[in-house]
């Protein structure tokens, strides 16, 4: 539900109205007017509404921690559509939780960010989630401009149960996967179930092969005209529209809530999903036992990573008035004790190194999150307005490999053009990409 959530926030923040509204911002302090009882007031605007609990919980914790400092988190639904608004009514908050995705980058291309690369906590932050926080830069900027806080995790969840009783191990590499699917379905058991009546569904399979297949950066590389997805996504989508050789009969007829319940009540062996489905499988199925895999779309497993994104971010805006005052709300959000009760309450993954305690349906992904070794979801530098994940869905139906990957270089080129003039330039005045 979180990834339905995901895209869905995307069609409201575009960027547009975010150069509309940055004039207007740049005259607006952070926090707008600060009560007159002698303390500083901190708010934080969360975009994630299905957390409001925990935040709530660490808003008071937080408040009752000390007297200096009133923080104010707020988790409303379509957040950035009220962010928007709040830029145009000159009341911005002094702290974002964003999520790791195209929303952010245009918020950072925007410039309206601070560099809290002075922020000490980052130290103690993965290299990994650090780099894919990078990575959304459109154009490479000096500094830092997100903590990321928590993660999530994507590849294959399968039922224990079923192979425990089977006998059946994981597999490692992509033909030991083919061979699995087909051993599954000698045994009358249906190897995987689809959602893909939902479009947003059939971008965690693809996800989850692209990490493998491509390297973290490849959109970069086709902006700075250094590679194609006509040769970059070939095997990629030859892969994706293999697994529907062991879908169920017409998986489009199908949505998300079909597959989890599917899934749920032993309908399949495997889903092809990230962690962000088990509270719905849960839903129907309390009892069931759930483990999980890296996806191993290439034949080498040490080429393998786990898709792994920035699901939860930390922002300053820039020219906060506050920023020591934020930064101790930074302090206080990534402390050990509280970075737990997030993942405990969201299943979610830490991007803070540590020894924290993550959700036993996570085990078999465990090695690859100690390791830092992830790659971000391919989506989250996608256009909204470019519609990949009906792209996807229309290609699976059509299997026509040649005219998907043509559409995509061309659409690429549409949807991406300012973000292209943008790096041409900055590589004219001398820019390392």
């Amino acid at each position: 539900m979180k990834q339905q959530l995901l895209h869905t926030r995307r069609k409201f923040f575009l960027r547009g109205a975010v150069g509309a509204v940055f004039s207007v911002f740049l005259l607006a302090s952070c926090g707008g007017a600060q009560p007159r009882d002698g303390k500083i007031h901190i708010e934080l605007l969360n975009y994630k509404p299905e957390a409001v609990k925990i935040f709530e919980t660490l808003e008071q914790k937080f408040n009752e921690s000390q007297d200096e400092i009133v923080l104010t988190i707020e988790s409303p639904n379509e957040a950035m559509t009220i962010l928007k608004t709040r830029f145009v009514r000159e009341d911005p908050p002094d702290i974002i939780g964003i999520g790791g995705d195209i929303n952010y980058s245009i918020f950072l291309d925007a410039g309206m960010l601070m560099d809290i690369s002075d922020y000490a906590g980052l130290a103690d932050i993965k290299d990994s989630y650090l780099e894919t926080a990078d990575l959304l830069e459109f154009v490479p900027a000096e500094g830092a401009y997100a903590a990321p806080f928590a993660a999530n995790a994507a590849g294959v969840l399968y039922n224990k149960d079923i192979f425990d009783e089977h006998g059946w191990t994981i597999p490692r590499t992509w033909d030991e996967f083919i061979a699995l699917c087909g051993q599954i379905q000698a045994a009358g058991i249906q190897p995987l179930f689809f959602g893909y009546r939902d479009t947003w569904t059939c971008l965690a399979p693809w996800n989850a092969i692209a990490v493998d297949l491509v390297p973290a950066d490849i959109c970069q590389q086709v902006n700075r005209g250094e590679a194609t997805f006509t040769e970059a996504y070939r095997k990629v989508a030859e892969r994706d529209l293999a697994l529907l050789d062991y879908a169920q009969p017409d998986p489009f007829a199908y949505g998300y809530n079909d597959a989890c319940t599917e899934f749920a009540r032993g309908g399949a062996a495997m889903f092809v999903i990230g962690n962000y489905a088990i509270p719905q499988i849960l839903s129907v199925n309390p009892d069931i036992n759930i483990d999980s895999f890296v996806f191993p779309a290439s034949n080498d497993p040490e080429q393998n990573v786990l898709n792994s994104g920035n699901d939860l971010q930390f922002s300053i805006i820039k020219d906060c008035e506050h920023k020591e005052a934020a930064y101790k709300v930074l302090d206080f959000l990534f402390a050990d004790e509280n970075v737990q009760l997030y993942l405990d309450d969201q299943n979610a993954v830490p991007c803070k190194k540590g020894n924290f305690t993550i959700s036993h349906m996570l085990n078999g992904m465990k090695p690859y999150i100690d390791s830092g070794k992830t790659a971000d979801y391919q989506d989250h530098y996608y256009p909204a307005g470019m519609g990949v994940d009906a792209m996807i869905q229309s290609f699976l139906i059509n299997k026509d490999t040649d005219a998907f990957l043509t559409k995509f270089d061309t659409d690429w080129v549409r949807y991406n053009r300012d973000i292209i003039r943008k790096l041409k330039d900055y590589q004219a005045r001398g820019g390392n990409s």
